[in-house]
């Protein structure tokens, strides 16, 4: 395996139309080398249609969304840990400790969004979670659980990559630890498009996540989406990032 290689992972496949294209073109530029689907978006099933009929289903993890939308089961509907009028409210309290009732919602929750990937026809390579709510220290465990009963060994880091406080380092870093000590097969670091910007030699020392979500902005042009204005997305022109991919090795997940 070598070790510094880069995987440029693309989040929130079958979200909604806009980002599902942009992940596609992205794959056809060779923006990217991996990307997540997420089970309850408006676009999942045209995702689908979209990786096989380009050659990248093989590179499709799961992006576990407890955050945005509409859930796929009925009890975490009426839990308000998750979840307000039947909807994902985002407002999870990642410092409160959920109880049983909860957790067991939330790993029901995890597991039919699995489930419906895997009947559209996703092989799921990895996973990772919208809004990075995997990383939460009190869902991670149930998380754990609900990846190796469907044989999922790969996932994401909690961010350990670019300018981060000593304190978050290192909860982060013990948070990481215990991903790898469970079983898990991770990258070394993980960050964003910015932090790659910032530390590109960093990066490229070690065997680096970086994590973008590709959409279009209102000139057409296909970024890395880092806020909205209205309904608009804005963010950088996603092609500079071949400013920091010249002679860099791009792999997916599934390669790990």
């Amino acid at each position: 395996m070598n070790r510094t290689a880069l995987i440029i992972n693309a989040d929130d496949f079958g979200l909604t139309e806009s980002c599902t294209k942009a992940i596609a073109e992205a794959f056809r530029l060779g923006l990217i080398s991996s990307t997540t689907a997420c089970a309850n978006g408006e676009a999942i099933e045209n995702a689908y249609r979209i990786a096989n009929e380009n050659g990248f289903l093989n590179r499709v993890g799961i992006h576990i969304n407890l955050t945005e939308g509409a859930p796929l089961t009925e009890g975490i509907k009426s839990d308000p840990f998750f979840c307000e009028s039947g909807v994902f409210h985002g407002k999870i309290n990642r410092l409160k400790k959920p109880g049983k009732k909860t957790l067991a919602h939330l790993e029901a929750e995890v597991a039919a969004q699995i489930e419906r990937l895997k009947a559209i026809g996703f092989p799921i390579s990895h996973a990772d979670s919208h809004h990075h709510i995997h990383t939460g220290l009190f869902l991670i465990g149930s998380v754990e659980k609900v990846l190796k009963q469907y044989g999922i060994g790969k996932i994401r880091l909690h961010r350990n990559f670019g300018a981060i406080p000593f304190y978050k380092r290192f909860i982060k870093n013990r948070f990481n630890k215990r991903l790898q000590k469970d079983g898990f097969v991770t990258t070394e670091k993980m960050g964003s498009f910015e932090d790659l910007a910032a530390m590109p030699e960093e990066a490229k020392a070690h065997l680096t996540e970086i994590m973008v979500h590709p959409d279009v902005d209102r000139e057409g042009v296909l970024i890395d989406r880092v806020d909205y204005e209205g309904d608009c997305p804005v963010g950088r022109p996603l092609a500079d990032l071949l400013l920091y991919l010249q002679n860099e090795t791009l792999i997916s997940y599934g390669e790990l």
